[in-house]
């Protein structure tokens, strides 16, 4: 398999994209806080895609009914945000992406509401650092099983559990494209990343248990146990400098 190579042109409208996505990380996270509903949170993103002039590629996705994914404590992904008041101690994952002239970014981080426990400070430090050491490793003539191993060694190495049914992607034209980038592989193997190529990296770690369930309403993922969870993402493009960020400020 041969991964897309994305031109300067293209790159340039991704960036667009990714810096959309990047204020909406950055005006939510200033949102959270405990009495907070989670609805409140996809109202904050709504108003920067409106005032970005770009649309939403979460939104109507397969029937999904808000602009970002709102997972709180035990949920993994996916969940659906509404009256959902955050509370003191709880840990919140948001995930959301921006469209801008055709092309995607896609991100999401994990934040502590208040002080939380040790545990879950932990979880996050885990998630961000599985992240860093994933796009520390998408350099031009990597392999994409050196990304995924970046991951699974990070999480292991800090004694939580990765979440195997979900992982990253490909993305461009389209949110999820090939490749799938799972969060778990062994070094040296699957195709070869050149400058072009871009990938949604997203690890998931949980405390607990790895199996997860999907609830009734058909979106909202949790973990088996109740243990908690945390996610982070980001879009990154490989580039003949190295790694290059395009959902961070």
């Amino acid at each position: 398999m041969v991964i897309p190579r994305r031109s300067a042109a293209e790159l340039r409208l991704m960036r667009r994209a990714g810096q959309v996505v990047a204020e909406m990380h950055e005006r939510i996270r200033a949102a959270i806080r405990p009495g907070v509903t989670t609805g409140e949170l996809d109202r904050i993103g709504r108003e920067v895609l409106e005032r970005r002039g770009a649309s939403s590629n979460f939104l109507g996705y397969h029937g999904y009914p808000a602009v970002i994914c709102v997972s709180v404590n035990e949920v993994v992904v996916h969940g659906i945000p509404g009256g959902r008041r955050l509370e003191e101690g709880d840990l919140v994952a948001v995930d959301c992406g921006a469209i801008v002239e055709g092309w995607h970014g896609d991100a999401a981080f994990t934040a502590p509401v208040g002080t939380v426990d040790e545990e879950s400070r932990r979880l996050v430090a885990a998630v961000d650092a599985a992240l860093a050491a994933a796009v520390a490793a998408m350099v031009a003539g990597h392999r994409l099983g050196d990304v995924s191993h970046a991951v699974e060694r990070v999480i292991e190495g800090a004694g939580f559990g990765i979440v195997r049914d979900y992982c990253g992607h490909g993305i461009g034209r389209m949110m999820h494209e090939r490749p799938d980038v799972p969060n778990f592989g062994k070094p040296g193997r699957g195709p070869k990343l050149q400058p072009g190529n871009v990938l949604a990296i997203e690890p998931m770690a949980v405390a607990g248990a790895e199996d997860v369930v999907t609830l009734a309403d058909g979106w909202t993922v949790v973990t088996i146990d109740g243990r908690r969870s945390a996610h982070a993402e980001h879009t990154v493009v490989v580039t003949d400098h190295g790694p290059e960020i395009l959902t961070r400020c």
